[in-house]
């Protein structure tokens, strides 16, 4: 903490962003990101030396540190279970940032006018074919990716109901199913997870 409180200095540079197909690795500078955006901070310690840290933002225009650290909720992270509270949905949904399929919480946008509330609902049914039932809480913003990211989620806790559904979007490549606790030990040994999802899932196999 004390680290963070001798920012002086501060300076924004937003980067071009690069573009590179999984085979090419020619950088394509100029382009235009449509959802994240980079920039550099660069910052004075408080032994005179000058560090400069990559981070990218759903914000194309961060101009204060305030808006470092990002006030407003970017996405939702929906973690719903039946409603006997005998099963958890997790979606296997293919990343391609990994290039793998990877277990995770159903998630997405916030969309302008929405209350995570609502986006949780839109999320949960564009991904899964679920309906939200109830909302039984809600946390308050937190990082999802703090190391390189300011982006926030709200995490919208409650219970789910219905038939499953392919997702309504054909760029994602989503495998909705409800979970039992055993079945999320089994999986908690060998499957690749979103560390959020992997955490909460581990805490919850373990209620019973």
């Amino acid at each position: 903490m004390e680290f963070m409180k001798i920012l002086i200095n501060l300076m924004l540079q937003r980067l071009a962003c690069t573009n590179k197909s999984y085979a090419d690795t020619k950088n394509k500078a100029g382009s235009r990101c449509a959802f994240i955006n980079r920039y550099n901070l660069t910052y004075t310690t408080k032994d005179n030396k000058k560090k400069v840290y990559e981070m990218i933002s759903r914000n194309r225009n961060i101009d204060s540190e305030d808006q470092i650290r990002n006030p407003k909720t970017d996405g939702v992270v929906i973690i719903m279970t039946d409603e006997d509270d005998e099963h958890i949905l997790l979606n296997r949904e293919f990343r391609m940032a990994v290039d793998d399929y990877v277990y995770n919480f159903p998630a997405g946008l916030v969309d302008a006018g929405e209350t995570p509330e609502q986006a949780a609902a839109r999320e949960l049914r564009e991904e899964t074919g679920l309906e939200l039932v109830k909302v039984e809480d809600k946390l308050i913003n937190s990082y999802s990716a703090i190391g390189f990211s300011n982006e926030t989620n709200v995490v919208v806790i409650g219970k789910a109901k219905g038939r499953f559904a392919p997702s309504s979007s054909t760029l994602e490549e989503i495998q909705a199913a409800w979970y039992t606790r055993q079945q999320i030990r089994e999986l908690l040994k060998n499957q690749p997870f979103a560390a959020r999802s992997q955490a909460y899932c581990y805490m919850w196999s373990k209620q019973k």
